[in-house]
Protein backbone atom coordinates (compact mmCIF):
# COMPACT_ATOMS: atom_id res chain seq x y z
CA UNK A 1 0.00 0.00 0.00
CA UNK A 2 1.24 3.47 -0.91
CA UNK A 3 1.05 6.05 1.88
CA UNK A 4 1.62 9.80 1.53
CA UNK A 5 2.21 12.44 4.19
CA UNK A 6 3.00 16.12 3.65
CA UNK A 7 4.75 18.04 6.43
CA UNK A 8 3.67 21.63 7.23
CA UNK A 9 6.76 22.95 5.42
CA UNK A 10 5.81 21.14 2.20
CA UNK A 11 8.10 18.09 2.34
CA UNK A 12 6.24 15.15 0.84
CA UNK A 13 6.91 11.66 2.20
CA UNK A 14 5.69 8.72 0.16
CA UNK A 15 6.29 5.06 1.00
CA UNK A 16 5.24 1.64 -0.19
CA UNK A 17 5.70 -1.36 2.04
CA UNK A 18 6.62 -4.57 0.16
CA UNK A 19 6.11 -7.31 2.78
CA UNK A 20 8.07 -10.00 0.94
CA UNK A 21 11.30 -7.97 0.89
CA UNK A 22 14.09 -7.79 3.45
CA UNK A 23 15.63 -4.69 1.86
CA UNK A 24 14.48 -1.16 1.14
CA UNK A 25 15.32 1.76 -1.09
CA UNK A 26 15.03 5.28 0.29
CA UNK A 27 15.98 8.63 -1.15
CA UNK A 28 15.39 12.33 -1.57
CA UNK A 29 14.32 13.67 -4.97
CA UNK A 30 14.94 17.42 -5.27
CA UNK A 31 13.02 19.27 -7.97
CA UNK A 32 16.17 20.96 -9.19
CA UNK A 33 17.96 19.76 -12.30
CA UNK A 34 19.59 21.05 -15.45
CA UNK A 35 16.63 23.13 -16.61
CA UNK A 36 16.54 25.00 -13.30
CA UNK A 37 19.97 26.49 -14.00
CA UNK A 38 20.63 29.92 -15.45
CA UNK A 39 23.08 30.04 -18.35
CA UNK A 40 26.01 30.91 -16.11
CA UNK A 41 25.01 28.07 -13.76
CA UNK A 42 24.87 25.32 -16.40
CA UNK A 43 26.40 22.22 -14.84
CA UNK A 44 26.03 23.35 -11.20
CA UNK A 45 23.24 20.88 -10.30
CA UNK A 46 25.43 17.96 -11.37
CA UNK A 47 28.50 19.47 -9.65
CA UNK A 48 26.44 19.77 -6.46
CA UNK A 49 25.42 16.11 -6.72
CA UNK A 50 29.11 15.17 -6.78
CA UNK A 51 29.94 17.40 -3.82
CA UNK A 52 27.20 15.92 -1.63
CA UNK A 53 29.37 12.85 -1.08
CA UNK A 54 32.53 14.82 -0.26
CA UNK A 55 31.81 15.56 3.37
CA UNK A 56 29.30 17.13 5.76
CA UNK A 57 29.57 18.95 9.07
CA UNK A 58 29.67 15.60 10.90
CA UNK A 59 30.91 13.06 8.33
CA UNK A 60 33.94 12.90 6.06
CA UNK A 61 33.64 11.54 2.53
CA UNK A 62 35.01 8.21 3.77
CA UNK A 63 32.61 8.17 6.73
CA UNK A 64 29.65 8.64 4.38
CA UNK A 65 30.67 5.65 2.30
CA UNK A 66 31.54 3.52 5.33
CA UNK A 67 28.26 4.27 7.11
CA UNK A 68 26.29 2.64 4.30
CA UNK A 69 28.75 -0.03 3.21
CA UNK A 70 29.41 -1.21 6.79
CA UNK A 71 25.82 -2.51 6.77
CA UNK A 72 26.10 -3.97 3.27
CA UNK A 73 24.19 -1.25 1.47
CA UNK A 74 25.02 1.17 -1.32
CA UNK A 75 24.43 4.86 -1.89
CA UNK A 76 24.32 6.83 -5.11
CA UNK A 77 22.86 9.88 -6.87
CA UNK A 78 21.99 11.21 -10.31
CA UNK A 79 21.05 14.48 -11.96
CA UNK A 80 18.45 14.81 -14.71
CA UNK A 81 17.02 17.86 -16.43
CA UNK A 82 14.17 18.16 -13.92
CA UNK A 83 15.46 16.61 -10.68
CA UNK A 84 18.45 15.52 -8.62
CA UNK A 85 18.15 12.29 -6.61
CA UNK A 86 20.13 10.98 -3.64
CA UNK A 87 19.24 7.42 -2.65
CA UNK A 88 20.41 4.29 -0.85
CA UNK A 89 19.54 0.59 -0.79
CA UNK A 90 19.86 -1.14 2.59
CA UNK A 91 18.31 -3.88 4.69
CA UNK A 92 15.08 -2.99 6.44
CA UNK A 93 16.76 -2.65 9.82
CA UNK A 94 19.06 0.05 8.44
CA UNK A 95 16.47 2.34 6.83
CA UNK A 96 16.87 4.86 9.66
CA UNK A 97 20.62 4.97 9.17
CA UNK A 98 20.25 5.44 5.40
CA UNK A 99 17.80 8.31 5.82
CA UNK A 100 20.09 9.97 8.37
CA UNK A 101 23.03 9.80 5.95
CA UNK A 102 21.00 11.05 2.98
CA UNK A 103 19.56 13.94 5.00
CA UNK A 104 23.09 14.79 6.15
CA UNK A 105 24.56 14.97 2.64
CA UNK A 106 21.60 16.96 1.31
CA UNK A 107 21.30 19.44 4.18
CA UNK A 108 24.82 19.76 5.59
CA UNK A 109 27.46 19.68 2.83
CA UNK A 110 30.61 21.61 3.77
CA UNK A 111 31.87 22.26 0.24
CA UNK A 112 35.49 21.95 1.28
CA UNK A 113 37.65 23.90 -1.19
CA UNK A 114 40.16 21.07 -1.60
CA UNK A 115 37.37 18.60 -2.37
CA UNK A 116 35.86 21.06 -4.85
CA UNK A 117 39.14 21.04 -6.77
CA UNK A 118 39.21 17.24 -6.78
CA UNK A 119 35.63 16.94 -8.07
CA UNK A 120 36.23 19.70 -10.59
CA UNK A 121 38.91 17.50 -12.15
CA UNK A 122 36.66 14.41 -11.95
CA UNK A 123 33.80 16.19 -13.76
CA UNK A 124 36.12 17.52 -16.45
CA UNK A 125 37.23 13.93 -16.98
CA UNK A 126 33.58 12.90 -17.18
CA UNK A 127 32.93 15.55 -19.84
CA UNK A 128 35.93 14.30 -21.80
CA UNK A 129 34.70 10.73 -21.57
CA UNK A 130 31.27 11.74 -22.84
CA UNK A 131 32.81 13.55 -25.81
CA UNK A 132 34.69 10.33 -26.60
CA UNK A 133 31.46 8.29 -26.50
CA UNK A 134 29.52 9.06 -29.69
CA UNK A 135 26.33 7.24 -28.71
CA UNK A 136 26.20 9.40 -25.55
CA UNK A 137 27.11 12.81 -26.92
CA UNK A 138 24.76 12.47 -29.89
CA UNK A 139 21.76 12.80 -27.57
CA UNK A 140 23.13 15.94 -25.92
CA UNK A 141 23.59 17.45 -29.37
CA UNK A 142 20.10 16.38 -30.41
CA UNK A 143 18.63 18.01 -27.30
CA UNK A 144 20.50 21.21 -28.08
CA UNK A 145 19.33 21.12 -31.70
CA UNK A 146 15.71 20.73 -30.59
CA UNK A 147 15.81 23.43 -27.89
CA UNK A 148 18.63 25.85 -28.77
CA UNK A 149 19.55 28.64 -26.34
CA UNK A 150 17.28 27.25 -23.62
CA UNK A 151 17.93 25.66 -20.26
CA UNK A 152 16.21 22.43 -21.31
CA UNK A 153 18.50 22.17 -24.33
CA UNK A 154 21.78 22.47 -22.44
CA UNK A 155 23.82 19.51 -21.25
CA UNK A 156 23.50 18.29 -17.69
CA UNK A 157 27.30 18.16 -17.30
CA UNK A 158 27.65 21.76 -18.45
CA UNK A 159 30.51 23.30 -20.43
CA UNK A 160 34.08 22.88 -19.25
CA UNK A 161 34.42 26.65 -18.84
CA UNK A 162 31.69 26.71 -16.20
CA UNK A 163 33.10 23.72 -14.35
CA UNK A 164 36.52 25.35 -14.23
CA UNK A 165 35.20 28.46 -12.43
CA UNK A 166 32.50 27.14 -10.06
CA UNK A 167 33.36 27.73 -6.41
CA UNK A 168 31.88 27.29 -2.97
CA UNK A 169 29.66 30.35 -3.26
CA UNK A 170 28.12 29.10 -6.52
CA UNK A 171 27.21 25.76 -4.95
CA UNK A 172 25.78 27.38 -1.82
CA UNK A 173 23.70 29.77 -3.91
CA UNK A 174 22.10 26.97 -5.93
CA UNK A 175 21.25 25.14 -2.70
CA UNK A 176 19.64 28.24 -1.21
CA UNK A 177 17.62 28.80 -4.38
CA UNK A 178 16.29 25.26 -4.83
CA UNK A 179 16.89 22.91 -1.89
CA UNK A 180 13.85 23.80 0.20
CA UNK A 181 11.65 21.13 1.82
CA UNK A 182 8.72 22.08 -0.42
CA UNK A 183 10.91 21.21 -3.44
CA UNK A 184 11.82 17.76 -2.05
CA UNK A 185 10.14 14.36 -2.07
CA UNK A 186 11.25 11.64 0.33
CA UNK A 187 10.39 8.30 -1.24
CA UNK A 188 10.94 4.79 0.15
CA UNK A 189 9.87 1.30 -0.86
CA UNK A 190 10.44 -2.21 0.43
CA UNK A 191 10.86 -3.15 4.08
CA UNK A 192 9.77 0.24 5.39
CA UNK A 193 7.32 1.51 7.98
CA UNK A 194 5.58 4.72 6.93
CA UNK A 195 5.02 6.07 10.44
CA UNK A 196 8.67 5.55 11.38
CA UNK A 197 9.92 7.23 8.21
CA UNK A 198 7.58 10.20 8.77
CA UNK A 199 8.70 10.58 12.39
CA UNK A 200 12.37 10.59 11.44
CA UNK A 201 11.72 12.95 8.53
CA UNK A 202 10.01 15.39 10.91
CA UNK A 203 13.10 15.33 13.13
CA UNK A 204 15.51 15.81 10.21
CA UNK A 205 13.59 18.20 7.95
CA UNK A 206 10.77 19.66 10.06
CA UNK A 207 12.75 22.75 11.11
CA UNK A 208 13.27 23.89 7.52
CA UNK A 209 11.22 26.66 5.95
CA UNK A 210 9.54 26.45 2.56
CA UNK A 211 11.23 28.49 -0.17
CA UNK A 212 8.56 28.50 -2.88
CA UNK A 213 8.80 27.15 -6.39
CA UNK A 214 10.99 29.04 -8.85
CA UNK A 215 9.70 29.36 -12.38
CA UNK A 216 11.68 27.60 -15.07
CA UNK A 217 12.12 28.75 -18.64
CA UNK A 218 9.30 27.29 -20.72
CA UNK A 219 10.41 24.90 -23.44
CA UNK A 220 10.03 26.20 -27.00
CA UNK A 221 10.79 23.69 -29.75
CA UNK A 222 12.96 25.23 -32.45
CA UNK A 223 14.39 22.24 -34.23
CA UNK A 224 17.71 22.52 -36.03
CA UNK A 225 20.46 20.24 -37.28
CA UNK A 226 23.85 19.54 -35.71
CA UNK A 227 26.27 17.69 -37.95
CA UNK A 228 29.78 16.88 -36.72
CA UNK A 229 32.03 15.28 -39.33
CA UNK A 230 34.66 13.04 -37.79
CA UNK A 231 36.65 10.01 -38.88
CA UNK A 232 34.81 7.35 -36.88
CA UNK A 233 33.86 3.78 -37.73
CA UNK A 234 30.17 4.70 -37.86
CA UNK A 235 27.80 7.58 -38.40
CA UNK A 236 25.61 8.11 -35.35
CA UNK A 237 22.18 9.29 -36.48
CA UNK A 238 19.54 10.74 -34.16
CA UNK A 239 16.27 12.21 -35.36
CA UNK A 240 13.67 13.74 -33.05
CA UNK A 241 10.13 15.08 -33.22
CA UNK A 242 8.42 17.17 -30.59
CA UNK A 243 6.31 14.83 -28.48
CA UNK A 244 3.70 15.19 -25.75
CA UNK A 245 4.50 16.39 -22.25
CA UNK A 246 3.58 14.53 -19.10
CA UNK A 247 0.43 16.64 -18.99
CA UNK A 248 -0.65 15.82 -22.56
CA UNK A 249 -3.49 13.44 -23.39
CA UNK A 250 -1.29 11.90 -26.13
CA UNK A 251 1.39 10.77 -23.65
CA UNK A 252 0.59 7.04 -23.72
CA UNK A 253 -0.26 7.10 -27.43
CA UNK A 254 3.21 8.44 -28.23
CA UNK A 255 4.83 5.78 -26.05
CA UNK A 256 2.87 2.97 -27.71
CA UNK A 257 3.75 4.41 -31.12
CA UNK A 258 7.48 4.62 -30.33
CA UNK A 259 7.48 1.07 -28.96
CA UNK A 260 5.80 -0.30 -32.08
CA UNK A 261 8.11 1.71 -34.29
CA UNK A 262 11.42 0.82 -32.65
CA UNK A 263 11.01 -0.67 -29.20
CA UNK A 264 12.30 -4.19 -29.77
CA UNK A 265 13.42 -6.87 -32.19
CA UNK A 266 9.91 -7.21 -33.66
CA UNK A 267 9.53 -3.47 -34.25
CA UNK A 268 9.23 -1.93 -37.69
CA UNK A 269 12.58 -0.16 -37.74
CA UNK A 270 14.50 -3.17 -36.42
CA UNK A 271 12.90 -5.55 -38.89
CA UNK A 272 13.12 -3.33 -41.96
CA UNK A 273 16.50 -1.66 -41.47
CA UNK A 274 18.52 -4.22 -39.54
CA UNK A 275 16.96 -7.60 -40.30
CA UNK A 276 15.95 -7.08 -43.94
CA UNK A 277 18.63 -4.65 -45.11
CA UNK A 278 21.47 -5.14 -42.60
CA UNK A 279 22.18 -1.41 -42.53
CA UNK A 280 22.92 -1.20 -38.81
CA UNK A 281 23.57 -3.14 -35.64
CA UNK A 282 21.57 -0.91 -33.31
CA UNK A 283 18.38 1.01 -34.05
CA UNK A 284 15.58 2.05 -31.71
CA UNK A 285 12.84 4.59 -31.05
CA UNK A 286 11.70 6.01 -27.73
CA UNK A 287 9.30 8.63 -26.39
CA UNK A 288 10.49 10.80 -23.52
CA UNK A 289 8.55 13.50 -21.70
CA UNK A 290 9.09 16.57 -19.55
CA UNK A 291 6.66 18.77 -17.65
CA UNK A 292 5.88 20.95 -20.68
CA UNK A 293 7.26 19.18 -23.75
CA UNK A 294 8.52 15.85 -24.99
CA UNK A 295 10.60 14.12 -27.66
CA UNK A 296 10.09 11.10 -29.87
CA UNK A 297 13.60 9.99 -30.82
CA UNK A 298 14.99 7.55 -33.38
CA UNK A 299 18.64 6.50 -33.12
CA UNK A 300 20.83 4.29 -35.29
CA UNK A 301 24.49 3.75 -36.08
CA UNK A 302 25.62 2.85 -39.59
CA UNK A 303 28.54 3.22 -41.99
CA UNK A 304 29.24 6.39 -43.92
CA UNK A 305 28.47 4.57 -47.17
CA UNK A 306 25.02 3.49 -45.99
CA UNK A 307 23.83 6.48 -43.96
CA UNK A 308 21.82 7.91 -46.88
CA UNK A 309 19.93 4.64 -47.30
CA UNK A 310 19.32 4.40 -43.56
CA UNK A 311 17.96 7.95 -43.40
CA UNK A 312 15.67 7.37 -46.36
CA UNK A 313 14.30 4.08 -45.07
CA UNK A 314 13.73 5.55 -41.62
CA UNK A 315 11.69 8.41 -43.08
CA UNK A 316 9.71 5.98 -45.23
CA UNK A 317 8.87 3.81 -42.21
CA UNK A 318 7.77 6.85 -40.23
CA UNK A 319 5.40 7.84 -43.02
CA UNK A 320 4.15 4.31 -43.52
CA UNK A 321 3.34 3.94 -39.81
CA UNK A 322 0.79 6.73 -40.15
CA UNK A 323 -1.00 4.75 -42.84
CA UNK A 324 -0.79 1.03 -42.07
CA UNK A 325 0.20 0.43 -38.45
CA UNK A 326 -1.63 -2.79 -37.62
CA UNK A 327 -3.69 -3.83 -34.63
CA UNK A 328 -1.23 -6.67 -33.99
CA UNK A 329 1.70 -4.22 -33.79
CA UNK A 330 -0.18 -1.92 -31.42
CA UNK A 331 -1.30 -4.84 -29.22
CA UNK A 332 2.30 -6.11 -29.05
CA UNK A 333 3.55 -2.64 -28.08
CA UNK A 334 0.92 -2.32 -25.36
CA UNK A 335 1.98 -5.70 -23.95
CA UNK A 336 5.65 -4.73 -24.05
CA UNK A 337 4.96 -1.51 -22.16
CA UNK A 338 2.86 -3.15 -19.46
CA UNK A 339 5.24 -6.06 -18.98
CA UNK A 340 8.24 -3.73 -18.87
CA UNK A 341 6.53 -1.57 -16.26
CA UNK A 342 5.62 -4.51 -14.04
CA UNK A 343 8.97 -6.27 -14.39
CA UNK A 344 10.81 -3.07 -13.56
CA UNK A 345 8.74 -2.52 -10.44
CA UNK A 346 9.85 -5.80 -8.90
CA UNK A 347 12.74 -3.72 -7.50
CA UNK A 348 12.19 -1.42 -4.49
CA UNK A 349 14.55 1.11 -6.06
CA UNK A 350 12.36 1.33 -9.16
CA UNK A 351 9.23 1.68 -7.04
CA UNK A 352 10.73 4.45 -4.92
CA UNK A 353 11.81 6.31 -8.04
CA UNK A 354 8.43 5.87 -9.72
CA UNK A 355 6.60 7.23 -6.69
CA UNK A 356 8.86 10.28 -6.46
CA UNK A 357 8.68 10.96 -10.18
CA UNK A 358 4.91 10.65 -10.55
CA UNK A 359 4.26 12.61 -7.38
CA UNK A 360 6.39 15.44 -8.76
CA UNK A 361 4.58 15.33 -12.11
CA UNK A 362 0.95 14.84 -11.13
CA UNK A 363 0.84 15.42 -7.38
CA UNK A 364 -0.22 11.80 -6.84
CA UNK A 365 0.95 8.26 -7.55
CA UNK A 366 -1.28 6.57 -10.15
CA UNK A 367 -2.05 2.93 -9.44
CA UNK A 368 -0.62 0.30 -11.75
CA UNK A 369 -4.14 -0.70 -12.78
CA UNK A 370 -4.83 2.88 -13.83
CA UNK A 371 -1.68 3.04 -15.94
CA UNK A 372 -2.42 -0.35 -17.53
CA UNK A 373 -5.94 0.83 -18.37
CA UNK A 374 -4.61 3.96 -20.05
CA UNK A 375 -2.12 1.91 -22.07
CA UNK A 376 -4.86 -0.54 -23.10
CA UNK A 377 -7.05 2.37 -24.20
CA UNK A 378 -4.56 3.31 -26.95
CA UNK A 379 -6.09 2.05 -30.20
CA UNK A 380 -4.60 1.38 -33.61
CA UNK A 381 -6.54 4.34 -34.97
CA UNK A 382 -5.12 6.62 -32.26
CA UNK A 383 -1.56 5.52 -33.05
CA UNK A 384 -2.01 6.11 -36.78
CA UNK A 385 -3.57 9.50 -36.13
CA UNK A 386 -0.76 10.47 -33.76
CA UNK A 387 1.91 9.35 -36.26
CA UNK A 388 0.31 11.49 -38.96
CA UNK A 389 -0.01 14.56 -36.75
CA UNK A 390 3.58 14.22 -35.57
CA UNK A 391 4.86 14.35 -39.15
CA UNK A 392 2.51 17.14 -40.26
CA UNK A 393 3.64 19.48 -37.46
CA UNK A 394 7.12 19.67 -39.06
CA UNK A 395 8.81 19.87 -35.66
CA UNK A 396 12.00 17.93 -36.18
CA UNK A 397 15.61 18.02 -35.02
CA UNK A 398 18.60 16.09 -36.32
CA UNK A 399 22.06 15.20 -35.00
CA UNK A 400 24.76 13.37 -36.96
CA UNK A 401 28.26 12.45 -35.79
CA UNK A 402 30.94 10.64 -37.73
CA UNK A 403 31.68 10.23 -41.48
CA UNK A 404 28.31 11.78 -42.34
CA UNK A 405 29.24 13.50 -45.60
CA UNK A 406 26.79 11.29 -47.50
CA UNK A 407 23.80 11.94 -45.25
CA UNK A 408 20.95 14.02 -46.71
CA UNK A 409 20.82 17.61 -45.54
CA UNK A 410 18.27 18.63 -42.95
CA UNK A 411 16.07 20.51 -45.39
CA UNK A 412 15.99 17.53 -47.75
CA UNK A 413 15.06 15.19 -44.90
CA UNK A 414 12.23 17.45 -43.87
CA UNK A 415 10.97 17.67 -47.44
CA UNK A 416 10.95 13.88 -47.69
CA UNK A 417 9.00 13.66 -44.45
CA UNK A 418 6.43 16.14 -45.73
CA UNK A 419 6.09 14.64 -49.24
Amino acid sequence: MIELTTLPNGLRIVTERMPSLASASIGIWVQAGGRHERLEQNGIAHFLEHMAFKGTKTRSALAIAEAIEDVGGYINAYTSREATAYYARVLGADVGLALDVIADIVLNPVFDTREIEVERHVILQEIGQTLDTPDDIIFDWLQEAAYPDQAIGRTILGPAGNIERFGRADLAQFVSEHYGPDQMILSAAGAVDHAEVVKQAEDLFGHLSAIGKREVQKAAWSGHERREIKDLEQVHFALAFEGPSYQDADLYTAQVYATALGGGMSSRLFQKIREERGLCYSIFAQAGAYDDTGMVTIYAGTSGEEVADLCGLTVDELKRAAEDMTEAEVARARSQMKAGMLMGLESPSSRAERMARTLAIWGRVPGLDEVSTRIDAVSMEAVRDYAGRMLSQDRTALALYGPAQGAPDFAGLRRRLAA
